[in-house]
């Protein structure tokens, strides 16, 4: 429920559940830490780990991997984005399609991506590419089934009642199949969104470049830096909750309608 601009959870703002959940999951990582009595290289406390955070953000280490990765995830979505969904509507539209494509899709999704990556490697030449497009191969299918599922959504009456008005095949797609599949569409993004944090780290894993999340990460683990990957980790998922929040905040622009309802 929302209420003057603030959503509530139980009767309570939502930011003050957030908070208090987070603050409990620090309490319970040092007492875990204390009563366990772990050396830091096992476990390091959220102290060692903050620590570590300035540090990092000090030299500008952080900043500097954070922005690489960041440029090969946006792109990777995007580019699986756009790939997925005239291929979702020509599945969605045509059997003939559906049955010829559908079960070399499907295989594709038997192997893993960590399996592709390093063919991709080989392929592409440039590093920076490379990692994208396995950002692509894992964002691609999400978004694809997505894509599918909305557009099948469809009500057949609705397309009876555009044919009486005598509407036109472009006048269907914009203002019947579009707005009709755009919040199954929206769910499939917000998957791809994570996803593609996930697809980059697998990227920089395989193409090794001195640059990125995934190479800091690598390099933290040969020196048992653990509160660093800690530090990587987090970071990681503050990029991914950042991007679920951008398609957060375009679902409300898209579906305000909906919303309202």
């Amino acid at each position: 429920m929302w209420k003057n601009g603030v959503r509530f959870l139980n009767g309570q703002p939502t930011w003050l559940i957030v908070s208090a959940s987070f603050m409990l999951l620090i309490l319970g990582w040092q007492l875990l830490v204390s009563w366990g009595n772990y050396p830091a290289f096992i476990l390091p406390g959220p102290a060692d780990v903050w620590s570590q955070f300035l540090i990092v953000m000090g030299d500008g280490r952080l900043v500097k991997h954070s922005l690489v990765t960041i440029s090969e995830i946006i792109p990777g979505l995007l580019i699986g984005f756009l790939v997925a969904l005239p291929l979702g509507y020509l599945l969605a539209k045509s059997p003939l399609a559906d049955r010829l494509l559908s079960p070399y899709l499907i295989a594709s999704q038997a192997i893993p991506v960590i399996a592709i990556a390093p063919l991709l490697t080989i392929w592409v030449t440039s590093s920076y590419w490379a990692r994208v497009w396995v950002a692509v191969l894992v964002v691609f299918f999400p978004i694809l089934v997505a894509s599918v599922a909305g557009l099948r959504s469809v009500p057949t009456e609705l397309y009876e009642l555009m044919r009486s008005l005598q509407a036109s095949r472009g006048q269907i797609f914009r203002k019947l199949e579009i707005p009709a599949a755009m919040p199954v569409l929206i769910a499939g993004l917000k998957v791809g969104a994570t996803l593609a944090v996930i697809g980059t780290l697998v990227g920089e894993f395989v193409q090794p470049k001195s640059a990125g999340l995934g190479f800091l990460l690598v390099t933290a683990r040969y020196q048992f830096k653990t509160d660093l990957v800690f530090v990587v980790l987090f970071t990681l998922v503050v990029i991914a909750l950042s991007l679920y929040g951008l398609v957060v905040l375009l679902e409300k622009q898209l579906l305000h309608w909906r919303m309202r309802t």
